[in-house]
């Protein structure tokens, strides 16, 4: 009698993402088990970063729903100047900072532990990029988006992260760079300014 024995689909660890390019690459991100808490995938990641890498060196950029920092940590990895991730969760954002603090060039990270909505009421402004990608059951991309628009410069970038159902769009001024979607996701990246 034969048996066939399968492998499992994936030899990763749950509850764990990598970094996958630049000087950080390979750097364990912890997933922790937490409502609405869900990474951008690695082939979303691989895709939005090759649309991004011309944008990335010396850029200053904002992960406004960090969890698990995978978006922030990613640019800089890839040559932003500077992040800074903002995550409600005291314990993700915990883990942020100490994480930050371990890698070389992790002063370039500055996680804030705040609301995403309070903190843009007061944010400081001049952000090259920023990255929305809200837990999807909070419905908050219109409130974000709308608080945000400030705080980014006039050229700047946004990436935009949603159900495959939903599309949420930018104030008017920003122009659709591209797009894609899986199964679950849609993801979309923003330039704002002239062509």
């Amino acid at each position: 009698m034969n048996r066939r024995i399968t492998k499992p689909a994936s030899t990763r660890a749950p509850g764990v993402v990598r970094i996958i390019g630049g000087d950080w690459r390979g750097t364990r991100l912890p997933v922790a088990d937490r409502d609405g808490l869900r990474p951008t995938a690695d082939r979303v990641r691989e895709t939005l970063f090759n649309w991004l890498q011309p944008v990335l060196p010396g850029a200053k950029v904002l992960d406004l729903f960090a969890g698990t920092g995978a978006l922030g940590l990613e640019a800089v990895s890839r040559g932003a100047r500077e992040a800074v991730l903002v995550e409600r969760d005291p314990q993700l954002a915990d883990g942020l900072r100490q994480l930050a603090a371990k890698l070389p060039g992790g002063e370039r990270v500055q996680v804030v532990c705040a609301d995403a909505l309070v903190w843009l009421r007061t944010a400081p402004s001049g952000f090259d990029l920023a990255f929305v990608d809200p837990p999807f059951a909070g419905d908050l991309w219109a409130p974000a988006l709308a608080a945000l628009d400030g705080q980014l410069l006039e050229n700047a970038w946004l990436y935009v992260e949603s159900p495959v159902t939903s599309a949420p769009l930018p104030a008017s001024g920003w122009r659709p760079y591209r797009e894609g979607q899986t199964r679950e996701v849609r993801y979309a990246l923003y330039r704002r300014g002239r062509a």
